[in-house]
């Protein structure tokens, strides 16, 4: 079994973990409150520490097959001496048994390691308030939703992502038009001149985000953005304390092509942004070179909520920093043919006025 690491409070002994609120550690039994940093030592000495390795290859062990013990790891809580198995990309959770706060260590050395972590700065109570929230002002949601909807989980997790730093060089060419018009007692006049513009230029980019977990969708977790990274800090395990964590299992080789896209379109965006003063503008070419590129390893919070209305699941998020939430909603079928009804004659009202003005003049 792999070893892990539980922090106990040193003045009771209970487990303790990271409170959003205070910024700092918490024993909830004692109430006494600690300072992240102050645990520094202790981590060092316990990342010297050599587990124990007392390994017995029992019947049942050898009856259970390779598929069935793949992607799967083994711990002994410290508190309780409960098995807690998982999976081999969980790097920080609870014991199922006593409930304590535990950190795989092995997850999280070496290559591992994060550079950065954002802590939460918002408790469990701050995202269920935000989910109501989220409900209100939403015409086409059932009206039942929000009564019958219920949260099956809620859990803080702290989502491994890649921060690309990069240099952008670009050289984009437009098509651009400007159209004037005039008129005479006899004719209508349309005058479009054409434009070959260019724009050559440099931009820097530092900490694109991109998110090194695949079971959890790329798209909800670029809806959470931003983080404002000038909160990040240097990694401590125990930040971790507490929640759930997972280690990347999409590394920040497989992770560029997502940072390019994100790098290329954001350029794109910019340099257009410049050219303006024409009636039409479109890009015939492009090419960008990226230079002195580098990654770094960051755990960022978010708070997973699952609900279930009938029979079918909602997953919904929370920026553990922000507050930000996002997820899908379902949309009540019979509200949404009247609004679609309503839209469909205001537009035919629009559109018989102005045919009628038109004939009157």
């Amino acid at each position: 079994m792999a070893s892990l690491q539980e922090y106990k409070c040193p003045c009771c002994g209970g487990a303790i973990s990271f409170d959003s609120t205070l910024q700092k550690m918490k024993c909830p039994y004692c109430d006494t409150e600690f300072d992240v940093a102050s645990f520094q030592a202790y981590d060092e000495s316990l990342d010297q520490q050599q587990p124990d390795n007392m390994q017995w290859q029992t019947d049942t062990q050898s009856q259970l097959s390779e598929e069935e013990t793949q992607g799967l790891r083994s711990y002994v809580c410290d508190s309780c001496g409960g098995e807690i198995v998982c999976d081999e990309n969980t790097a920080a959770t609870s014991c199922p048994f006593c409930g304590n706060p535990v950190v795989m260590m092995g997850q999280l050395a070496g290559t591992l390691r994060p550079d950065y972590v954002i802590p939460f700065k918002l408790d469990k109570e701050a995202a269920k308030r935000a989910l109501s929230e989220h409900y209100k002002g939403k015409r086409l949601l059932p009206k039942v939703f929000k009564d019958q909807n219920h949260i099956e989980e809620i859990k803080g997790i702290y989502i491994p992502y890649w921060l690309f730093d990069a240099d952008a060089d670009a050289d984009i060419r437009y098509r651009a038009t400007k159209i004037r018009s005039w008129s005479t007692a006899d004719y209508d006049y349309t005058e479009t001149s054409f434009y070959a513009v260019s724009r050559s230029g440099s931009i820097g980019f530092e900490r694109v985000p991109v998110d090194g977990d695949s079971k959890i969708p790329n798209d909800l977790t670029e809806s959470l953005e931003p983080y404002d990274y000038s909160e990040a800090t240097d990694f401590r395990t125990a930040y971790l304390a507490g929640y759930f964590a997972d280690k990347y299992d999409v590394d920040a080789g497989q992770s560029v092509s997502r940072a390019n896209e994100r790098i290329k379109r954001s350029t794109e965006q910019a340099f257009a942004s410049t050219v303006t003063g024409y009636s039409t503008v479109s890009a015939e070419s492009s090419s960008i070179r990226l230079r002195d590129g580098k990654e770094k390893y960051a755990l960022l919070p978010a708070w997973i909520l699952c609900t279930k209305w009938n029979g079918k699941n909602y997953l919904f998020a929370m920026n553990g920093q922000t507050g930000k939430m996002v997820g899908d909603l379902p949309v009540d079928k019979g509200a949404y043919a009247k609004w679609l009804f309503g839209l469909t004659a205001l537009i035919g009202a629009v559109v018989f006025a102005g045919s009628y003005l038109l004939w009157m003049l």
